[in-house]
């Protein structure tokens, strides 16, 4: 490669003008130090339990895993928390125990138009809690929780209160024809 010639190196200095030497070609950023505390997840926990010390917190409301519920969007809430506590009439009750899954099936549907037809807003379910079965674990219980989220007259339900059937039942609350 050829040197430039002055000329070209004249031209060029006058063109860029004055230029400033650099001491260093590397730019380094800035970056804060992360905390290594969870912070979002502390303000969420103390929030949790502001909200159960707080006047407004029901146990009833509470949820532990073992529980069904559905809610239908739209219903009101003070509707529900009735019938989590039990405080509406249960006017019929159907007992899956010892039901194939076919049977009871057969049985839920057939409950359902029942309850449809004497104009019954309040029933219960008892499924059981699986203790029976040959894995002594509930079969019925993870079915019917599907079954009744297809019907169209099934507003909510909920697991019972622990008198009357707990884990092992439910509340269904139906639509007023």
């Amino acid at each position: 490669m050829d040197k430039p010639d002055s000329e070209d190196v004249k031209l060029f200095r006058d063109s860029v003008g004055a230029v400033k030497p650099v001491n260093h070609d590397r730019v380094v950023p800035h970056r804060r130090p992360v905390s290594p505390r969870p912070v979002f997840r502390e303000r969420d926990e103390t929030e949790v339990l502001r909200d159960m010390l707080s006047d407004l917190f029901d146990p009833a409301d509470m949820e532990t895993g073992d529980e069904l519920l559905y809610i239908r969007p739209g219903l009101q809430q003070r509707t529900i928390r009735q019938l989590r506590r039990g405080k509406l009439s249960v006017d019929a009750e159907l007992d899956l125990h010892g039901m194939t899954v076919p049977v009871a099936r057969s049985a839920v549907a057939g409950f359902l138009r029942e309850c449809q037809r004497r104009h019954v807003q309040c029933a219960r379910i008892i499924h059981g809690k699986g203790l029976g079965s040959r894995h002594r674990a509930p079969v019925l219980k993870l079915k019917i929780g599907g079954w009744l989220r297809q019907r169209d007259e099934v507003l909510a339900y909920c697991s019972a209160r622990h008198c009357d059937g707990g884990t092992g039942a439910l509340y269904v609350l139906l639509k007023r024809k």
